[in-house]
């Protein structure tokens, strides 16, 4: 058990760039920066968009160009990827997007790697091509990119410029225990997707911790645990607004993706006991009510975990109840 408060958690957010039903990406880019703005000046510490294709509901497909815009729109909030899907990219082009980033926007960009494609399997063909199996090159391709930031990379034929000794701080990302073991073996801070992958959780920050390597970057296990957060004045405000991201991972279990619906009074016309399960095992690391139910409900997770940060993702229609509750939840945090 730990014994750390909630003020000694740090908070972020992850932002999906959720598109709404009735708007467009415009909207949804514009209601980000808004956001952004907004968790910077509540202490936010960070700022990320997840790498995602062909999903008419998800719009941070081109991932290092929304960390740009929200960076150049901001002053203090780290800004960066959760993730970038390193086997749909070379390390080198990588490298240079990122170089480029820290270096427009010096000590403020994160650069958090996952190996999925972040997509479904013809999509991930269509940009993979002939490389198909590049996650089994994963841990390859992070040592790569290490090298490219390297100041010890300058005699090479191949250099990152922008990249080469710019600093920019590498995460591994995790929806299972595969990458617990890298980020562990590399000495690098771990973020954990429990967001919509709970059942792994707890396995790999065990893992993570107990295999933990101290390194230049990390001298002992840094956890980052994603989750969902609605939070309202209210516990029966915030339920009935989370009705909009069960809805969201309905289209997630059954593939029938639409943009993100206006929430409902009841979902018993919209799921069937199956699929109602199946939505709220996904969502097992959700946080749902007014300030005081979610402070609860947090210290009790931070008690059980001991994670160093906890990073928010939150599918809610109305862009005004969006904001709210991102400044309800820094109320909670502190």
């Amino acid at each position: 058990m730990s014994s750390k408060q909630l003020t000694d958690v740090k908070y972020s957010a992850l932002d999906l760039a959720t598109v709404v039903e009735g708007q467009t990406p415009v909207d949804t880019f514009k209601h980000s920066l808004a956001l952004a703005k907004q968790a910077e000046e509540l202490g936010y510490t960070r700022y990320w968009f997840a790498e995602h294709h062909n999903m008419m509901n998800v719009a941070s497909s081109a991932t290092a160009v929304l960390i740009g815009y929200i960076a150049g729109g901001t002053r203090s909030i780290r800004v960066g990827s959760g993730g970038i899907m390193l086997p749909n990219h070379a390390p080198l082009i990588v490298a240079e997007q990122f170089g480029t980033l820290a270096s427009l926007y010096p000590g403020r960009i994160d650069l958090g790697l996952g190996r999925a494609p972040g997509t479904d399997q013809v999509t991930a063909m269509a940009i993979r091509g002939e490389n198909m199996n590049a996650s089994h090159n994963f841990p390859k391709d992070v040592e790569r990119l290490q090298a490219l930031f390297s100041v010890e990379n300058c005699n090479s034929k191949v250099r990152a410029n922008p990249g080469e000794g710019v600093d920019v701080p590498i995460w591994i990302l995790g929806s299972s225990t595969d990458s617990a073991r890298l980020a562990a073996a590399k000495g690098l801070p771990y973020a954990f997707a429990s967001h919509f992958a709970p059942a792994y959780f707890l396995e790999a920050i065990r893992l993570y911790r107990e295999n933990f390597r101290p390194s230049e970057v990390l001298n002992e296990p840094y956890v980052l645990a994603c989750v969902n957060v609605v939070a309202a004045d209210t516990d029966e405000q915030a339920e009935y607004l989370a009705t909009s991201v069960k809805q969201f991972f309905m289209g997630v279990i059954t593939g029938k993706r639409q943009l993100l619906q206006p929430p409902v009074k009841s979902m018993d016309d919209i799921w069937n006991i199956f699929e109602r399960e199946a939505v709220e095992q996904m969502l097992g690391y959700s946080f749902i009510g007014s300030v005081e139910t979610i402070k609860k409900e947090m210290q009790a997770f931070v008690d059980g975990t001991g994670i160093d940060e906890v990073m928010i993702t939150s599918h809610i229609f109305d862009h005004t109840a969006k904001m709210r509750s991102y400044q309800l939840f820094a109320e909670a945090m502190k």
